[in-house]
Formats: structure tokens, sequence, C-alpha cells
């Protein structure tokens, strides 16, 4: 089973603590007075999303939404569904959406439309990993930790058919068929 990957890149526990609070705060700052609504987009995101909420100082409110592309393999399906919606509501406040890994950019294309539908003050983007190698959605990412070029990614809540997700860093995959 372990033969079936080659290990291209790596980032380490270290590197990400370091982000994260880094990001966390950007957006103490940012929202200083405010209380923004933080949307985790299941089901990679949660280890990050509990680690960076934790890290921000300033009274805030959290939900989640599941949305569904990529079915069990490497590559998006390019069919999009909303499987779990956001329960709180967000007219006239500030929403952060919160992603593991924004890839295509499709899912946070959608989603962004969908949360727009609800009359939020603002919508900003906060992901971990842009990854620049497949973008078919240009969005503007107003807060992240890692720029990569290329590859799929696995660890700190990231997923290759449900395996990797525990890991507490980040191993850039090559898959072997």
């Amino acid at each position: 089973m372990i033969n079936r990957y080659r290990i291209v890149k790596k980032i380490s526990e270290q590197e990400i603590r370091q982000q994260v609070k880094k990001i966390a705060r950007d957006i103490t700052n940012e929202y200083q007075g405010r209380e923004p609504v933080l949307i985790g987009v299941l089901n990679g995101v949660f280890i990050f999303f509990s680690d960076l909420v934790r890290e921000i100082s300033i009274p805030l409110k959290i939900d989640f939404v599941r949305l569904a592309s990529y079915g069990s393999g490497d590559v998006s399906s390019g069919k999009i569904t909303l499987t779990k919606d956001i329960e709180l509501p967000v007219k006239g406040k500030p929403v952060i959406i919160v992603e593991d890994i924004i890839d295509t950019g499709s899912t946070l294309s959608f989603l962004v439309a969908h949360i727009k539908e609800r009359e939020p003050e603002s919508i900003k983007i906060c992901a971990l990993i842009n990854k620049l190698e497949r973008k078919e959605k240009e969005m503007e990412i107003d807060y992240w930790g890692f720029e990569i070029k290329e590859g799929f990614m696995v660890g700190y809540g990231l997923d290759y058919n449900e395996k990797f997700r525990y890991l507490p860093y980040i191993l850039g995959l090559e898959i072997k068929d």
C-alpha cells in the first residue's frame, strides 16, 4: 500500500503552526470591535479551522458547510453538491469562508455565490493552501498560509480516499496507479 505513493513535498508541523498564528493575527487585527462569522468547509478543514479559531482573540461565531466535488479520486468531478448548509444567519454580518485547500476554485466560487444570496456585510476567503496548478475560477484569497504550484496534498485534515487526514504535517504525494 505505501509503495503506491511517493512523497514529493513536506510542510512541517512548525511551519503550519507559524502560518496559522499569522493568519489568526491578521483576522484579529482586521475585525477588532466586530464579530465575524467563520464558515468552515468540511471535511478537510476541521483541523486547520480548529487551530485557527483557538488562535483568534476576538469574539466570533462559527458554522460549517459541506460540499462535495471530489468523490473518491484525486481530481475534481466538476459537479458540486451542497450536502450541509450554514445554519447561522449571516445577513449584515462579516463572513470569512475557511478552506483547507483551494484548487480549481470552482467549489469556492459556488459557495461564495450561495452565501451572497444571504446578504452578508462582506465575504472574505481564508485558505491554508492556495494551489496554483489547476485554477479554473480566479478568486481573491484574503488570508492564506501556503502557495503550492502543483501536486496532491494530504495530512493536517487533507485526504486521499479518506486516508492521511490524521498526519500532523502536510505531504505532497505522487500517486502511482
